[in-house]
């Protein structure tokens, strides 16, 4: 049985670019990671910050031994944006496709679906193998069966598993973090880098309940499958995403890899990630079928 590999998936949050170089820069060196993900996958107008940048943390990922994967938006709505995708494409490194608008861009060569991208059933898969897809991240909100079911009616393509961080849930045009602040999209003053995981959002009767993103919608619960991965691996899955938050994740992806490789039971790497991260609830319902913000 092939080793099942851990992708770390691109920021999703708006970070420092000083915060997102040295992210980068330390996973280079220090995480046990195979794959990077790096990309503005919610809001173009946060790519410039970190567009200087970006050329010397790819060389750093590629230096540190890792496979760079370029993300595309998730949902783009301006002309410059759709162009953004196309010149991903033109480029040298893989792209994952975010969005099915980045899909005619990418025919003929390698790519990869990534998690924004409805993937849901063996049918789906399927035809973006055909087409030229050589993994797909498929969506947090899926439960084992459709992993299972996906994974067997399409065994040279592989299938990756989100499995550590906030699930992202929905994308939108308009932008919470601006209407929160009584301000429009297009003038938001970039009201979202003031919270540097997301911005919590608790319901009428004071109930821990979302997460908001700029645009995007994200579980208030950080999904963690360390209990998942004996039944993953019997699954064939060919890889684990981890998301980037503000915790130790170099810590974290260590310790996906410790029992992936049976040096860590499930049980005690779940305590451990507990301390790692001590401001977060975890979640794996989706996975188990049961009610997305649940642990079981």
């Amino acid at each position: 049985m092939a080793r099942i590999t851990l992708t770390m998936g691109p920021v999703l949050f708006n970070w420092p670019v000083t915060l997102w170089r040295d992210f980068y820069f330390r996973l280079a060196d220090e995480a046990p990671v195979e794959h990077v993900c790096v990309g503005e996958v919610v809001c173009s107008k946060r790519e410039p910050f970190f567009a200087d940048a970006l050329a010397d943390v790819v060389e750093r990922l590629e230096r540190g031994g890792k496979t760079v994967i370029l993300s595309s938006l998730a949902l783009p709505t301006l002309e410059r944006e759709v162009q953004q995708a196309a010149a991903l494409a033109g480029g040298a490194h893989i792209v994952e496709a975010n969005d099915t608008s980045a899909l005619p861009h990418l025919m003929g060569r390698p790519y990869i679906v990534g998690p924004l991208v409805n993937v849901y059933n063996e049918a789906t898969a399927a035809f973006l193998a055909r087409r030229g897809a050589t993994r797909i991240a498929l969506p947090p909100e899926l439960p084992m069966t459709s992993i299972a079911a996906i994974a067997e009616a399409v065994p040279n393509l592989a299938i990756e598993v989100w499995a550590f961080g906030r699930a992202p849930l929905a994308i939108s045009a308009r932008c919470y973090h601006a209407r929160l602040n009584g301000r429009s999209k297009d003038s938001c003053q970039f009201a979202c880098e003031k919270d540097l995981n997301g911005l919590d959002v608790r319901t009428l009767d004071d109930q821990q309940f979302l997460a908001v993103n700029g645009v995007q919608t994200l579980s208030y619960a950080y999904c963690s499958l360390l209990k998942e991965i004996p039944q993953l691996v019997q699954l064939g899955v060919a890889a684990l995403r981890l998301s980037p938050h503000t915790c130790d994740m170099v810590r974290v992806a260590a310790l996906f890899r410790e029992v992936l490789d049976g040096r860590r039971d499930p049980e005690g790497a779940q305590s451990a990630l507990r301390a790692i991260c001590p401001d977060a609830e975890f979640s794996n319902g989706f996975v188990r079928g049961a009610a997305g913000a649940s642990f079981v």
